[in-house]
């Protein structure tokens, strides 16, 4: 016996046609949903890691609306249920009841009154508030069920407050809490969040400051039924009544104004919590308004200021310019531009010959005139010293022994170094910057400078808490988006860049506040903690640089004006330092850095050289020292010199008697160091001279100190187009010497004590000779060019 078929397949066998049209419709229903409800732009927002806001710029559209929030705040939550759809956690996305009460008030009165839930409005909006007709309510039902079955409750209440209209070209819960109220919407009190729970049903009549009364009257109905629910007691009732209204929209916070910019540029319309601190960020800005209002008055305009994380490398203050105005360049991200590194890149050499061991910390280096293919660096103070410990020359930041030491290293060499520190701005080969490299002939950013020296702090800090090891990738970018975490790379046993051993000596030479004469004062400048800084002024003042790390931190600091215009006094010490220092002195002390025992060993260096000690070296001392530095030669300054009885005099085997002849070791520099050494070392002793009739073997007795080794001399006019002299100088050990000077064969004069000369040679390829009273006699070819110009 056969089944009897069910009705409804019966219903279905006799009516194919009305089974094609459910089935086209439930096809519609499914598909009636674009993948995203909501393709409008939204703001850019930046977010310090306590979730306050630093900054946001507005969305392409000229809206102000604010990225999706993870939640809806509960204090909102019950507002809005309230006051839009009680009925919200239970309904299936129309709620038959209020559509039938408002169609029929609609039919009766004039009023007109909508009955739509929150999830017809949230369709609403995504069809961007189509005319309202019964046809276009249709839709909305339709749409909205699918929405229901799609999405949990939650998030649909959650696209409501994101893109609901607040009034003018506010949109979004979050952005009307900040526009209106200056607070995040999670802080929101009971009164503020049911005056904005009542803004979305009219936001074309209900503005804050116009309509005031109105707005009043629904937000205090508002909180009177939240109390008849018991979702507020008595007292906030009261108290939430009590509360004013915002009379005008606020303008949004601008704590980072630059990063917030950044932001946009490279995740626009992102909502991004960042790691900046927002109280250092306050004390920053703070700080930078203080000096701005300083330096502007020697015509400085602009600032900028960078905190970085040494172990996280993340991004804790960014003050990318001074709140100058338009005029002065506001807009511009000090941080990230480009700017002559003046002597800022000096310890990453210092660093590059120690690891090499090219140099020990203390290593003597020549500051003598110096011309290099026709450069020719001066010192800031316009002196020459002859000899400076190599430590010294770094924390007094001379020029001349910078240079020599770069010769020394080698141009190309530490070219590939600055590029493993990914100093990006430097475009251009290591040829076309040349020796000046060193004192400023380049360009990089305190983005990047501050990242370098922060990673040398970092390659420290690992080396002494890894079992002696290195990661690949220690100069890696900061990072200021909250929770991400830099790629350092592999861990091994050998230095991408510089060894802890070379680090270690350098960060502690630069705690040194030891500074050229006349910048005394910065004594002034002790702490409890140890800081390793660096400043940097570039040529005609036009960028002061100041940074300094210690085991914790990495601050870097810039002044000057954006245009590019240099300002007498605009200085690293002057300008960029004391700002340094106040930002230290608003962060968390740290511990000196840790010795790094395992890159060192211990040696006896000569005390007054600095080099590895000869066996001449009258006092020596132990010392750590970089690995590599056992590879440096031993003291070439300390030599055993022959003298007779009275010491008066040098003496020899062919000269005197043998066994009368007194040997003493002697600190002997080369004839042009010692010329200058001896004026800032009075406790400095020359050789004696000779004794009459005494054999020199090859003894180096002077050399000149201007002209310099194929140097072509300029003869420069002055302003009555008459051509200057020139002046030749000599170094002489004995300058109780007769020097006669010749050039060709002809006799110019003699000098006795000071050997310097004037004269006026024609132009062309002269030799320049001279004689001393004893027939010792120096030559050099010279070339000489008149200026044209």
């Amino acid at each position: 016996m056969k089944k009897s078929k069910t009705p409804f397949l019966q219903f279905l066998k006799k009516h194919p046609v009305k089974l094609g049209v459910v089935l086209i419709v439930g096809l519609i229903w499914i598909f009636c949903l674009p993948k995203n409800l909501f393709n409008a732009p939204t703001s850019t927002v930046l977010k310090s890691r306590e979730g306050m806001m630093l900054g946001a710029r507005i969305a392409k559209d000229g809206q102000w609306r604010f990225p999706e929030q993870d939640s809806v705040p509960y204090r909102f939550e019950q507002c809005i249920l309230n006051f839009e759809d009680e009925y919200f956690y239970s309904h299936p996305g129309f709620n038959p009841i209020s559509i039938t009460k408002a169609l029929w008030g609609n039919i009766t009165t004039k009023e007109r009154r909508g009955g739509s839930t929150i999830t017809q409005q949230v369709i609403r909006l995504s069809r961007k508030n189509q005319k309202r007709t019964y046809f276009e309510k249709l839709i909305e039902i339709f749409q909205a069920t699918r929405l229901e079955l799609r999405e949990p409750k939650k998030e649909i209440l959650n696209l409501y407050a994101t893109y609901a209209p607040f009034g003018g070209n506010v949109v979004g819960l979050e952005t009307a809490s900040w526009r209106y109220f200056g607070i995040p919407s999670q802080d929101l009190s009971w009164g503020q969040s049911a005056a904005l729970a009542v803004l979305p049903n009219a936001p074309s009549l209900i503005f804050p400051g116009k309509n005031e009364l109105i707005l009043k009257q629904k937000r205090n109905r508002l909180l009177k039924k939240l109390l008849d629910h018991s979702v507020i007691d008595p007292t906030t009732y009261e108290l939430a009544v009590a509360e004013k209204l915002p009379s005008k929209p606020l303008a949004l916070p601008e704590m980072a104004p630059h990063l917030t910019e950044k932001l946009r540029r490279d995740h626009p319309g992102a909502q991004l919590n960042s790691t900046i601190k927002f109280p250092l960020q306050r004390q920053l800005n703070a700080i930078a308004k203080e000096n701005y209002d300083l330096l502007r008055q020697n015509e400085i305009h602009n600032l900028s200021i960078l905190v970085l994380d040494i172990e996280t490398r993340e991004v804790r203050a960014y003050v990318g310019n001074s709140p100058t105005t338009a005029a002065h360049d506001h807009y511009v991200d000090l941080i990230q531009a480009s700017r002559s590194t003046g002597s800022i890149l000096k310890p990453f050499l210092y660093a590059a010959m120690l690891d090499e061991g090219t140099i020990l910390p203390n290593t003597l280096v020549a500051d003598v005139p110096t011309s290099v293919n026709g450069y020719s660096p001066q010192n800031f103070d316009k002196e020459f010293n002859g000899a400076v410990p190599a430590s010294l020359a770094l924390a007094r930041s001379l020029n001349v022994p910078a240079v020599r030491m770069l010769r020394k290293y080698g141009l190309h060499k530490f070219y590939h170094q600055l590029e493993k520190l990914q100093q990006k701005n430097m475009e251009n080969s290591a040829d076309y910057y040349g020796l000046p490299i060193i004192l400023g002939g380049a360009e990089s950013s305190l983005w990047d400078i501050t990242k370098a020296y922060a990673g040398m702090a970092s390659t420290l800090n690992f080396f002494n808490t890894s079992s002696s090891e290195y990661r690949k990738n220690e100069f890696v970018n900061p990072i200021y988006e909250l929770g991400k975490q830099p790629e350092f790379g592999a861990q091994k046993f050998s230095p991408e860049v510089f060894g802890a051993g070379a680090v270690y000596h350098t960060l502690k030479t630069i705690e040194e506040v030891n500074r050229p004469n006349g910048e005394e004062n910065w004594s002034f400048f002790s702490d409890s903690q140890p800081i390793s800084w660096k400043t940097g002024t570039s040529y005609g003042f036009k960028d002061a640089w100041a940074v300094g790390v210690t085991s914790k931190y990495a601050v870097g600091v810039w002044a000057g004006n954006a245009s590019g215009e240099g300002r007498p006094g605009l200085t690293g010490l002057q300008a960029a330092a004391p700002i340094l220092f106040e930002v230290f002195d608003k962060l968390p002390k740290a511990a000196p850095f840790q010795t790094p025992y395992d890159a060192l060993v211990e040696a006896e260096v000569c005390k007054r050289s600095g080099h590895l000690a000869s066996v001449f070296c009258p006092k020596t001392q132990q010392e750590w020292i970089p690995k590599n530095g056992t590879r440096t030669p031993v003291c070439p300054y300390h030599q055993p010199v022959f003298l007779d009885q009275s010491e008066q005099f040098q003496v020899n085997s062919s000269c005197y008697p043998l066994a009368e002849i007194q040997s003493e070791n002697w600190f002997v520099l080369p004839p042009i160091m010692e010329y200058y050494y001896a004026v800032k070392h009075p406790e400095y002793q020359s050789l004696p001279p000779y004794k009459n009739g005494c054999l020199k073997d090859g003894e180096d007795l002077m050399q000149f100190i201007f002209p310099k080794k194929k140097e072509v001399i300029l003869l420069p006019k002055n302003f009555k187009e008459e051509t200057n002299p020139i002046i030749f100088k000599l170094a002489h050990r004995n300058p109780e010497t007769t020097v006669y000077w010749y050039l060709d064969a002809t006799y110019l004069t003699s000098t006795t004590t000071f050997h310097e000369i004037s004269t006026l040679p024609e132009p062309g390829i002269h030799t320049l000779t001279v004689v001393d009273q004893e027939g010792n006699s120096l030559s050099q070819p010279i070339e000489i060019e008149i200026n044209s110009k």
